[in-house]
């Protein structure tokens, strides 16, 4: 009995299938153009083309080496040349300074700031450096900065990305950095406490 009762759903879930694959267009009273997959109510037949589904970049199965995008360019980097539609970018990420670096009080408030772009920057694009949610520097063709004579505490930098109408496309995540620097108001060296 259990096998017949399979056996019946089985084929009720295939007819279901085979009838939802078929469109059918009416015209109401009213002069309204109606679709339904329901071939009770009437109308004729719709013939639908097959959809194209294109997956998408996000995300990459196990085992599958990732897409890659041929530029066909020297660049190396998108799909698209300069002057073409605009095409993200795969990774924009601050490198070095790492999260909550500590940048030594020898440093003297120096710092170079390292981006990953992948792929390669294109050459209508720009980045610039923000120090503390201020433009620090302006955009250049670079992946990176050199930042110089930064004050003592804590910094929070962010590159932004900019395509070639100036308008940011991209922002890396925000990285906290702690600068040391000696102070007149510390009679020692706060990295030696032991010197006068």
């Amino acid at each position: 009995m259990n096998k017949v009762l399979v056996i019946l759903a089985l084929g009720l879930s295939v007819s279901f299938v085979a009838q939802a694959q078929n469109i059918y267009r009416s015209t109401d009273a009213q002069g309204n153009v109606v679709f339904t997959d329901n071939p009770e109510r009437g109308g004729e037949e719709v013939d639908l083309k097959p959809l194209t589904v294109v997956p998408s970049r996000g995300g990459v199965r196990e085992g599958e080496p990732p897409a890659v995008i041929d530029g066909g360019g020297s660049s190396g980097g998108t799909s698209a040349g300069p002057g073409q539609p605009f095409m993200p970018y795969d990774s924009f990420t601050i490198l070095s300074p790492r999260q909550e670096e500590t940048l030594p009080t020898g440093a003297a408030g120096n710092v170079q700031v390292a981006l990953g772009i992948q792929p390669n920057l294109r050459e209508d694009h720009r980045v610039r450096l923000l120090v503390d949610g201020r433009v620090s520097q302006t955009a250049m063709h670079t992946d990176t900065f050199m930042l110089n004579n930064l004050n003592r505490g804590e910094h929070v930098l962010q590159a932004e990305l900019l395509d070639a109408n100036g308008a940011v496309r991209h922002r890396t995540s925000p990285v906290t950095l702690y600068v040391q620097r000696a102070s007149v108001n510390l009679p020692q060296n706060p990295n030696n406490p032991g010197s006068n």
